[in-house]
């Protein structure tokens, strides 16, 4: 803008400014800086003093229309960040200590409150703390260090335990249970720790993540831990659990929720089956293998199962076999119409979002404990279900079907 086009209101600015810069014998950039800083200061003490005005209500001299016991008590000082660099401030206090300031929030440490949340969001999505350096030193000239990362990032910790307590639904239709595992820094060697998930869909047809425990390895005692909590949440019964045939899960499921029926994945089954077989017989392989989970009932689809042995056995005798094994847990679905097959032959939906998380945790190959591994985990956890607003279009024929199958289970 030129000097011509200038409002009469800017040029006076202007001239007050330079007025200001002359008489402060600002001469560089850093002079300019400390004066910033110290606008800063005035504009938010001053602010301060007329918010505390309001809560007590009446000024700092006018003791005539004084109408509280309650009355000035010093003041405190504080350090604030500024992407001009820290800048000293008093903050007025009360007697009482009733006094709660807005401009500058009682546990602020920036006047860009906003950058805290930058950096939880980044680290939500999985940016390494190296990154988030530069992206702050970047967007506000601010240096942060590993440790002031992590400190910040370390204040969702108590909202991840809230979380991982906070009340449950008494029933759900259908829970969605899988493991991932991390490495973990423990007592100066690394580990690999399972992440154990459960992610429910109520009768609504809304689904939640239920809730994430970092454990040493999979077991069924283990698993009945994580079912026993889900219990104390206020879970008393779960319809149908979905798995990846989970090492102890059968054996847990039945002690915690015995009426609950369990359904292993057809697609982990699948890819089991077709791990060691030769390229030239897989197409055939599993058209054959389609005719059994496919079938329209369990009579027919253990048919199937016969013709497939017949055919493949003499070459590739475990598949069979481990079909036979866990043929309880995987013939759940063949009672059900196809709308609430779909939904519970596959764990899509809990692998769905456990490849969300993977994306976001890749950056880190070890995780220096627990509590940092869950941190990150939950921050996910956050961002990832704030898209899940919906439900699932087919609900209200797969919720017919349940008030079927499930009659004297779901409430009236």
């Amino acid at each position: 803008m030129s000097r011509k086009s200038r409002t009469p209101e800017e040029q006076a600015r202007r001239e007050k400014i330079r007025a200001l810069l002359q008489e402060s014998n600002v001469t560089s950039m850093e002079d300019i800086q400390n004066l910033f800083k110290e606008t800063i200061a005035e504009f938010m003490e001053n602010g301060l003093e007329a918010e505390l005005d309001g809560s007590l209500g009446y000024g700092k001299y006018d003791y005539k229309n004084k109408e509280t016991d309650n009355s000035r008590n010093g003041h405190s000082h504080k350090n604030l960040r500024t992407s001009f660099g820290d800048v000293e401030i008093s903050v007025p206090r009360d007697r009482k200590g009733e006094f709660e300031p807005q401009l500058v929030k009682k546990n602020q440490t920036s006047i860009s409150q906003d950058i805290e949340d930058k950096i939880v969001s980044m680290y939500a999505k999985g940016m390494s703390t190296s990154d988030i350096e530069s992206h702050i030193q970047d967007i506000y000239g601010l240096s942060v260090s590993d440790t002031t990362i992590s400190r910040i990032t370390d204040k969702v910790l108590p909202l991840a335990r809230e979380w991982q307590q906070r009340p449950l639904e008494s029933l759900y239709a259908v829970v969605f249970m899988d493991a991932i595992h991390y490495h973990v820094r423990s007592e100066g060697q690394i580990v690999k720790k399972a992440v154990y998930i459960a992610i429910g869909i109520n009768l609504e047809g809304h689904k939640d993540v239920l809730g994430m425990w970092v454990g040493e390895n999979e077991s069924a005692k283990f698993w009945a831990g994580v079912l026993n909590s889900m219990r104390n949440r206020g879970v008393e019964d779960i319809l149908i659990a979905c798995t990846d045939n989970l090492t102890g899960f059968s054996a847990a499921i039945e002690a915690v929720f015995p009426k609950t029926e369990v359904q292993n994945c057809i697609i982990h089954q699948l890819r089991n089956s077709s791990k060691y077989v030769s390229y030239k017989d897989l197409k055939e392989l599993m058209a054959d293998l389609k005719e059994v989970y496919a079938a329209p009932d369990e009579g027919s689809a253990t048919a199937a199962l016969e013709r497939f042995s017949d055919r493949w056995d003499k070459k590739y005798p475990k598949i069979s076999q481990s079909w036979r094994d866990n043929w309880a847990n995987l013939s759940t679905y063949f009672k059900y119409p196809p709308e609430l097959r779909r939904l519970i032959y596959t764990t899509n939906t809990i692998e769905g979002f456990n490849r969300q998380l993977r994306k976001v945790t890749k950056s880190k190959s070890v995780f220096p404990t627990d509590d940092s591994l869950l941190k990150m985990l939950y921050l996910a956890m956050i961002d990832i279900t704030k898209k899940w607003t919906g439900r699932r279009q087919d609900w209200s024929i797969i919720h017919a079907q349940l008030a079927v199958y499930f009659e004297d289970r779901l409430p009236e």
